[in-house]
């Protein structure tokens, strides 16, 4: 499966019937014009602080073992060349909005900035269940539970191939960084695989975070 930038019908119904509950979106949503045909699929959220009337989903409520969860994605704003709202607003009102219909909410941060995704973890410590990063690509070393109960990392990295250049073929990243001329996006082919992300424990009685873990495979 080779997805670049953006999304399709059919790698989305891929990614569903593999068992994913919910898929988020950031900087390429809009990506593949066929993302208008999927946009309004429960399971499908892009970044809540995009401008407001925005088509699609800023969040969903899903239903799991009884409890019902949260997920919110956001998108920042510091170098990331697209225009948004206040995420830090934006993820508050939603939070005061939901609080007391949900048993636990998740949070997608992405971001370009460290920084900005570790403030907004801070932001959020005690407001929310977990807050991760995505965007860099690089899985950071970072994973901890905050001192209000929020589970945290920076970045949860990336799947894709293992051999690349944040998923780009190496040949073709090279020669950017040399010439400095635009090269077309080319997904790297290595069939070796690599699989980051990270595993939280939550107690299903309080709902809070009790245990982050790392994983690479």
């Amino acid at each position: 499966m080779q997805i670049g930038m953006g999304i399709t019908s059919k790698i989305f119904k891929e990614l569903i019937l593999s068992g994913i509950d919910v898929v988020t979106m950031g900087n390429h949503t809009w990506g593949k014009k066929d993302i208008f045909n999927i946009i309004d699929n429960k399971k499908l959220i892009r970044p809540a602080n995009y401008p407001r009337d925005t088509v699609g989903n800023g969040y969903g409520i899903y239903k799991c073992n009884e409890k019902k969860i949260a997920v919110i994605n956001l998108i920042g704003r510091a170098s990331m060349n697209v225009l948004s709202e206040n995420p830090f607003i934006i993820v508050n009102d939603i939070i005061d909005e939901i609080k007391d219909k949900v048993d636990m909410i998740l949070v997608d941060f992405h971001a370009e900035a460290t920084a900005e995704k570790i403030a907004m973890g801070y932001f959020l410590d005690g407001k929310v269940t977990c807050i991760f990063g995505t965007h860099t690509h690089v899985a950071t070393a970072d994973e901890t539970i905050l001192e209000n109960g929020t589970a945290y990392i920076t970045d949860i990295g990336m799947t894709g191939p293992k051999k690349s250049v944040i998923g780009m073929d190496v040949d073709a990243s090279i020669k950017r960084f040399v010439t400095t001329l635009p090269e077309r996006y080319r997904v790297s082919e290595d069939d070796k695989t690599i699989l980051n992300g990270c595993i939280i424990k939550i107690n299903s009685e309080s709902c809070r975070a009790e245990k982050i873990d790392r994983i690479k495979l």
